[in-house]
């Protein structure tokens, strides 16, 4: 009765300290709170989406589209990313195989030798007393055999800590897609600022051309008196100038150039491109949808949405330690001390089954601090998801203004071009009438020199906002 109680007594104790255990700190989660707007500008609301056109159907120049084609495949950071996700494959991997049972096989050898004056080595000399046969000085002992473990996941921390690791896992995945949005993007932008600096170079050397015909002018008024040097040298200053600024554009469109290289995953070299019409290019009509479809075609947004579920998943994991673990542990095999003997069945057989439940007691400083940190891990993944979605739409937003905007700018600074350009005809046949003088026709020149340059980088801020909008709205990784 006494050892009835006993162990009454010793179960009710380790049922108690299993209960206390299992005591879990209290946590409070985040659920994402990030609300859309129905529209981006009031009363428009086509589904119609631009993101969902593939880049190489989306731009139209080859010489581009040949240009990304080449990015995508041997850009040095894309190329990093993919290992990251080959890294997550293999964490999934590496997870998913620690819910299944483990099977090793084995075999091994030793030798003992126990002191005479120990329990073993004296009950060996009373045998050698008793049988009359010298019990051997070194025992040897074989054995082969398989052995299997099993973690019965009663809690699902295996499996919910496998499906973590395959949200992050589709979360570099998404991720990797991020970065050819970034990457198609800025390959364009290159290329559109490379084709304006050639469109500002002819521009230049156009205007030198105009002022050497001024100078010429000049020379003959003043062999007829009617001009002086000074009109002379300030024609020839300026001159001097422009032709300083070709060689400034020249130095850019070499930096563009290896700009695009590197994008390109190559050491420099010649880019090829069609610089021709550039200003009277029309940039993309873009589609830009309705707010609700960034959720999906975003790839920042699905990456912070899979690593928020994941951060979600990580707390049950890290809440999973508090309870007790099921191993199940086995083996089976042949064990002898001579060889001859190892697999003589059954004499040799040997085999064993343990089950064992374990649970945490003393000293849970380190599982507390896992349950904390994945419980602040999960806020702040869902306070990160509603920071890309709040600064995807404000892109958007921004990027839709700022296209209408270049649209107007654009408008005007091209009246603007074409009224200087008049202006120079009309100075030019005043000043060999002498109805005006050198300085009114630098001035003029000047004027339109600069506003032309303004147009082409105006056009070029129209294409590349395009380009930013499709980009935005989640475009240029299909």
């Amino acid at each position: 009765m006494k050892n009835s109680s006993s162990i009454k007594i010793f179960a009710v104790g380790c049922l108690s300290l299993l209960a206390q255990a299992c005591s879990i700190p209290n946590m409070t989660q985040k659920d994402p709170d990030a609300p859309l707007p129905a529209e981006y500008i009031t009363g428009v609301k086509d589904t119609a989406n631009s993101a969902s056109v593939n880049w190489n159907e989306f731009f139209d120049d080859p010489n581009l589209l040949a240009l990304i084609e080449v990015a995508i495949a041997n850009n040095k950071e894309l190329n990093i990313v993919q290992q990251r996700i080959r890294s997550a494959e293999a964490e999934v991997q590496e997870r998913r195989g620690e819910y299944l049972p483990f099977l090793s096989a084995g075999a091994g050898a030793d030798v003992d030798k126990a002191a005479e004056f120990t329990r073993n080595g004296a009950a060996e000399h009373v045998l050698e007393i008793v049988e009359g046969e010298e019990f051997p000085k070194y025992l040897q002992n074989y054995g082969v055999g398989l052995f299997a473990s099993w973690e019965i996941d009663v809690w699902k921390k295996l499996r919910n800590s496998t499906q973590a690791a395959a949200f992050e896992y589709m979360a570099s995945k998404e991720g990797r897609n991020f970065v050819i949005t970034h990457l198609v993007s800025e390959v364009a932008h290159a290329y559109y600022e490379l084709v304006a600096l050639d469109n500002m170079l002819v521009n230049i050397e156009q205007n030198i051309q105009l002022q050497m015909k001024g100078i010429d002018v000049v020379k003959q008024l003043i062999k007829y008196g009617r001009e002086d040097l000074l009109a002379l040298t300030r024609y020839e200053g300026e001159v001097a100038k422009n032709q300083a600024t070709i060689y400034e554009i020249m130095q850019k469109i070499v930096e563009t150039e290896n700009e695009i290289n590197v994008l390109l995953g190559r050491v420099p070299q010649p880019i090829h491109r069609s610089s021709g019409g550039f200003l009277d290019y029309h940039p993309k009509m873009i589609q830009e949808g309705i707010p609700s479809q960034l959720v999906a075609n975003r790839p920042d947004i699905r990456k912070a949405e899979l690593e928020l579920k994941a951060a979600e998943l990580s707390i049950e994991v890290a809440r999973a330690e508090f309870y007790p673990s099921f191993e199940i542990k086995a083996g089976i095999g042949f064990e002898a001390f001579r060889t001859q003997y190892l697999f003589a069945n059954p004499a040799s057989l040997t085999m064993n089954a343990v089950g064992e439940v374990m649970a945490p007691l003393l000293n849970r400083n380190a599982i507390i601090a896992k349950y904390k940190n994945a419980n602040a891990n999960q806020i702040k993944a869902a306070y990160e998801y509603e920071q890309t979605v709040i600064t995807a739409f404000t892109e958007v937003a921004n990027k839709i203004s700022n296209i209408d905007n270049l649209e107007n700018q654009y408008v005007l600074k091209r009246k603007q071009v074409e009224a200087l350009g008049h202006s120079i005809d009309l100075v030019n046949k005043l000043f060999q009438s002498a109805r005006a003088d050198y300085l009114e026709i630098l001035l003029t020149q000047r004027e339109a020199l600069e506003a032309k340059m303004e147009l082409i980088e105006i056009k070029q801020k129209q294409i590349v906002g395009a380009v930013d909008l499709y980009r935005a709205l989640g475009g240029g990784w299909h």
